[in-house]
């Protein structure tokens, strides 16, 4: 019997975005389970604690089909893969700045660990200019963000930020 392929998408998922769902779509493809793990960043200060963060990206993956799961984190992603029997990384692209980012990332993890490989997918076009960051920024300043998120994640954020939306 072969062994289950196991790739880990990982992020901070604050919120969950149309872009971040394309990866996890076409990532699920490309393995037989997708860990999608949420962690914290220290770098960033979250909207959402990881466990509405979980919830959130359990809710919106949950209509996808294949075997997806959400696990929380909080730890080196190397020592998390390691820890799901990954063999696999799926990392989103969305231009250069996130490539050069990521190629530094890759390079350090391959340092920790050799054995699990990562796979850059580009963002659709469509989707390329989405970032977490900015739908928060546009929502806390009373935008639309309905071309970014789901209608349930628009509903989180501007419930968060206080504003009806338009």
């Amino acid at each position: 019997m072969m062994a289950t392929r196991i790739g880990i998408y990982p992020g901070t998922f604050d919120p969950i975005t149309l872009g971040h769902m394309d990866i996890i779509e076409r990532g699920a493809k490309l393995v037989d389970r997708l860990i999608v793990g949420v962690t914290t960043n220290i770098a960033k200060s979250p909207m959402f604690a990881d466990e509405e963060r979980i919830a959130m990206v359990e809710r919106e993956v949950a209509t996808i089909g294949g075997d997806i799961r959400v696990v929380g984190f909080n730890s080196l992603l190397m020592d998390f893969a390691e820890a799901q029997g990954a063999s696999t990384i799926i990392r989103g692209i969305r231009g250069v700045t996130d490539f050069e980012y990521e190629y530094q990332l890759t390079g350090m993890n391959r340092q920790l660990n050799d054995t699990i490989e990562t796979i850059f997918l580009m963002a659709d076009v469509s989707l390329q200019p989405i970032a977490s960051r900015l739908v928060k920024e546009i929502a806390i300043y009373g935008g639309n963000i309905s071309k970014f998120v789901t209608p349930a994640v628009r509903d989180d954020v501007l419930g968060r930020v206080g504003t009806s939306g338009r």
